[in-house]
C-alpha cells in the first residue's frame, strides 16, 4: 500500500506519512537494527498518540504523568509524539491498556516525519532534556556544601551518612529517569552525570570520615577524601 500523507498542526506544523508497510527485517540487536534503519532515511518514525480520558480526573493525571515521564512532546492537550522505539512501545502498552479499561479512547499511530520537521522535534526533545539535566546540576552544589559543612563541624556521623545517602539516592533516581527519556543524547547529559559522580565521590569521602571518627583512622584502612576540596560543576556548552 502507498503511504498516506498526514498533516498535524497546533504545537507546530508537521508533515508526516502514516506507515502501512512493516519495517525491514533485521537479525541484529534491536537497537542496532533501529539505528541503522533510521539513519539510512531522511527522517524518522514517531508514535502519534491521542488519548481521551473523559471526565476521570485521576486517569487524566495518570496519563499526563506517564507520557511526560516518557518524554512525550505535546502537539495538543490530548495528542503527543514519542520516538518510535522498542522501549517506548513497551512503556506505552500498560498506559493504553489502563485507558481502555477505564473507558477512555486511544489512537496510537506510527508516523514518519521528514526533514526539517524531524530535526525540529529532535531539537525540542534535546532542549527539554537539557533543561532537566540543568535542574540536576543546579542542586548539586547544595549537596556538596552540606557534606563539607557537616565535616568541618565534626558531624561526620552515621545518622548524617544515612541522610546524605538518601539525598544521593534521589539524585541517582532523578538522573536515571531523565536519561531514560533522553532519546537523542542531549549535550547537558554528560555534565549532569559528571555532577552526580562528584556527589558520589563526596559521599564516599564523608562515609569514610564518619567511620574514621567512630573507630579511628587505623580502622578505615585508607584516608578519607577531603570534603572541603574544591569541586567544580561546569554548565553545559
Amino acid at each position: 500500500m502507498r503511504p498516506k500523507p498526514l498533516e498535524l498542526s497546533g504545537h507546530s506544523h508537521i508533515s508526516c506519512i502514516l506507515r502501512d508497510e512493516p519495517a525491514p527485517l533485521c537479525y541484529d540487536s534491536i537497537s542496532a537494527c533501529y539505528d541503522r534503519y533510521m539513519t539510512t532515511l531522511a527522517g524518522a518514525e514517531w508514535q502519534l498518540v491521542s488519548i481521551t480520558t473523559g471526565r476521570e480526573a485521576s486517569l487524566r493525571v495518570y496519563v499526563w504523568r506517564q507520557l511526560r515521564r516518557l518524554g512525550a512532546l505535546y502537539l495538543h492537550r490530548s495528542v503527543c509524539l514519542l520516538p518510535s522505539r522498542p522501549e517506548v512501545h513497551a512503556s506505552l502498552q500498560p498506559i493504553l491498556l489502563r485507558v481502555h479499561a477505564q473507558g477512555g479512547t486511544v489512537r496510537n499511530l506510527t508516523v514518519r516525519i521528514e526533514g526539517s520537521d524531524h530535526d525540529a522535534l529532535v531539537a525540542e526533545q534535546r532542549a527539554e532534556r537539557d533543561e532537566e539535566y540543568r535542574e540536576v546540576v543546579g542542586r548539586v552544589p547544595a549537596f556538596l556544601l552540606e557534606i563539607a559543612v557537616e565535616t568541618a563541624r565534626g558531624r561526620a556521623t552515621y545518622p548524617e551518612v544515612e541522610e546524605s545517602e538518601a539525598d544521593l539516592d534521589r539524585f541517582e533516581k532523578w538522573l536515571a529517569a531523565i536519561s531514560a527519556r533522553d532519546y537523542f543524547q542531549a549535550p547537558a547529559g554528560d555534565v549532569a552525570r559528571a555532577a552526580v559522580q562528584q556527589c558520589r565521590d563526596a559521599f564516599t569521602g564523608f562515609q569514610a570520615a564518619a567511620l574514621a571518627a567512630e573507630f579511628g583512622d587505623d580502622e578505615t584502612g585508607s584516608s578519607p577524601a577531603n570534603p572541603l576540596a574544591p569541586i567544580v560543576v561546569e554548565d553545559a556548552p
